[in-house]
């Protein structure tokens, strides 16, 4: 999922940098799948030296390829959870 697609779903639409900023602060706390979160061009956001790649081997692991551009393609991989 992207940051903003967590916050439209948490009733804020404009709230991916709240989102960004509960996993930052809450992710160990809370052992929150903080690494299946992406930015909305499907890019990895986090920038902290290591902490990139780290995610991109998470997700690797879990089935997810990167494109030539080091990008996820939105349209294959993206969760879209039921609503109830």
């Amino acid at each position: 999922m992207t940051y903003g697609q967590i916050g439209q779903l948490a009733g804020s639409p404009r709230g991916a940098r709240q989102v960004v900023r509960i996993l930052h602060s809450s992710s160990k706390k809370h052992d929150l799948p903080w690494h299946r979160v992406i930015n909305a061009k499907g890019e990895i956001g986090i920038k902290a030296e290591g902490a990139a790649e780290h995610q991109k081997a998470m997700l690797e692991s879990e089935g997810i390829t990167f494109t030539e551009r080091n990008t996820i393609d939105l349209e294959a991989f993206r969760y879209h959870p039921e609503l109830f």
